[in-house]
């Protein structure tokens, strides 16, 4: 192991450091890649480095691991299927001393590792509210927790449900007025928020495409037995480099998303999403719900095109009658002057 990842969390995250973890995390690099594989992990080492620094908040009273090393170790066990309290003995037979919370030390120990790994939040924010979603994993191996939390029961009913080519990103904000809040956990991905008013939407397309072309890792795609984790990226509302909204050009957001296309009619088939199925379905219900308020939502909602062109006729006409009003004013105007001018002559 390169001697890089024995450092603490607060040094410096140099390449080697990353390759190291990157490959204990997802395996090595497949000999062969798709032809424009071109993903950048740079959010998510911006990701990596807040959360181990977070982990050593209060001087690291909340914490036992410290090093990228330590990290690695128990990912390590759960790839290979220890169980929460197989975990939580290894790691207390490394505790150099009894502390008074040594149970949050272990737990919170595992919730960083398993964050890390999955990009899902397992109470990472101790103490404090983040606002995003957090598992409650607490006993039993991880991959178990993992498929029956998101392989759970469908609810909404999708019949008669289209996933139309207009579904992007952009019109949710500009049509619908649903703001995106862009989120670092896996877990928040298509949640609706404020009186769904807001969205929040996985931005590491990066993170997921990486996993993919790995040999051996895949945690996420390995461990749910269906593909919800690889849909992921997929379940994003798409846009293209020419769609992408302002934010995506943000330091923090992945630039990969702007870049991940259109999914063809196949794919937007809402059969084919089991977790995300239910909240495509209620923000596709807030979208088609959602009636334009602004000239600017009006020019752009075309969902309905006899609505959108009946409501623009009817400002032409407006605007042609208030012009024409107005020159009628202007030459009467113009005609009660002249007549004054002749009767003083």
């Amino acid at each position: 192991m390169a001697n890089t990842v024995e450092s603490d969390f607060l040094g410096a995250l140099n390449q080697s450091t990353r390759a190291t973890v990157a490959t204990e995390f997802w395996g090595k690099c497949g000999n062969a890649q798709p032809k424009g594989f071109h993903s950048d992990l740079t959010p998510f080492w911006e990701y990596y480095s807040r959360a181990c620094r977070q982990a050593l908040h209060d001087a690291g009273r909340h914490n036992a691991l410290r090093s990228h090393a330590d990290i690695i170790e128990v990912v390590r066990m759960l790839k290979l299927g220890a169980t929460r309290n197989e975990i939580r003995t290894a790691l207390r037979s490394k505790l150099s001393r009894t502390h008074e919370n040594e149970s949050e030390l272990l737990d919170s120990s595992i919730n960083l590792s398993a964050s890390l790994l999955l990009m899902c939040d397992f109470g990472i924010t101790p103490l404090s509210f983040s606002g995003r979603t957090e598992l409650s994993w607490t006993q039993g191996t991880l991959q178990t927790f993992l498929r029956d939390y998101f392989n759970g029961p469908l609810v909404l009913s999708h019949e008669g449900m289209k996933l139309e080519k207009t579904f992007l990103a952009k019109n949710l904000s500009r049509i619908g007025g649903i703001d995106i809040i862009w989120t670092e956990n896996l877990v928040d991905h298509l949640r609706l928020s404020n009186d769904d008013t807001k969205v929040h939407i996985f931005h590491h397309a990066s993170f997921l495409e990486y996993q993919n072309h790995r040999q051996l890792g895949k945690p996420l795609a390995q461990w749910l037995s269906r593909r919800d984790a690889t849909d992921a990226r997929a379940a994003m509302p798409q846009h293209g480099p020419r769609d992408s909204p302002v934010a995506v050009e943000a330091p923090s957001i992945d630039r990969r998303l702007g870049h991940c296309g259109r999914l063809k009619t196949e794919l937007r088939q809402i059969e084919r999403f089991h977790f995300w199925r239910d909240r495509l379905i209620m923000l596709k219900q807030a979208y088609d719900e959602a009636q334009p308020k602004t000239l600017t939502q009006w020019w752009h909602d075309r969902r309905n095109g006899v609505q959108w062109y009946t409501f623009w006729v009817a400002v032409l006409v407006l605007v042609l009658t208030i012009v024409f009003g107005l020159i009628q004013s202007v030459e009467g105007a113009l005609q009660v002057y002249a007549s004054f001018k002749s009767l003083e002559r």
